[in-house]
This record gives structure tokens, C-alpha cells and sequence, in this order.
């Protein structure tokens, strides 16, 4: 191998070890993503994971005397929902940096992924 090329594919190696360092630093700081958001009464706290699944939810005793049965139903997914919403910017925050050039996030990621985004467009067999 010629020292320039040799460079080169050193140069290159070293570039995707940076990448990989950085996925894996991305991977593991996503799973240890969790969001605790508490009602403005302080009577309801409840606990997101990275996936978005509810890990805990905390009810202050009075809560039943103080709420009726729709009023912390509501309460519950008040706080559900921003829980959610803030692990999910979070989410996006720590993976947009790693994402390829021209590639949004959301079409990777969001709500209406479909497959179209992972693979090329279909080829007109009639041209």
C-alpha cells in the first residue's frame, strides 16, 4: 500500500470509530432517559420511560377526597402526556446529530414512519 492510501484508509478508520463511539454513547444515554412530571397540586407524579411507557405513578393520599374519579383521570393523562412529549424531545435532541445528512428525524422516527424512508423508490417497470 502507497502512504497515501494507507493515510487514507487510517484516516477513514478513524472516522468510523468516532461514529460508532458515538452511536454507542447515543444508545446507551437513550436508555437512560425517563421524564417525572408532577401535577401543579403536587398530588400526582408520574414517571416515563425512554419508550415512553409509564414506570410509575404516585398519588398523594388525599387525592381521592380532593378529585373526583374524571378529575384524576384527567390529571393522570395530563401528565402522562407531557412525560411523554418531553422524552420524546429529548429523544430527538440526542439522535438528530447522529442522523445522515437529509434525512429528517421524523421520517425516521416520527409518528407516520412507514418503509419508504429505508429503502430506494420504486422502479417503473414500464419505462
Amino acid at each position: 500500500m502507497t502512504d497515501v492510501f494507507r493515510a487514507t484508509v487510517e484516516e477513514l478508520a478513524g472516522q468510523v470509530d468516532q461514529q460508532v463511539r458515538r452511536v454507542r454513547e447515543a444508545y446507551q444515554a437513550l436508555n437512560a432517559i425517563e421524564s417525572t412530571m408532577t401535577s401543579s397540586d403536587g398530588m400526582i407524579q408520574v414517571t416515563v420511560g425512554p419508550q415512553g411507557q409509564v414506570r410509575s405513578i404516585d398519588l398523594n393520599a388525599r387525592v381521592y377526597r380532593r378529585l373526583s374519579t374524571a378529575e384524576l383521570a384527567d390529571t393522570l393523562m395530563r401528565q402522562i402526556n407531557r412525560a411523554t412529549a418531553d422524552v420524546t424531545e429529548r429523544r430527538r435532541r440526542l439522535m438528530e446529530p447522529l442522523m445522515p445528512e437529509g434525512l429528517p428525524y421524523e421520517q425516521v422516527f416520527g409518528e407516520d414512519v412507514t418503509l419508504d424512508a429505508f429503502l430506494p423508490p420504486p422502479v417503473d417497470a414500464g419505462a
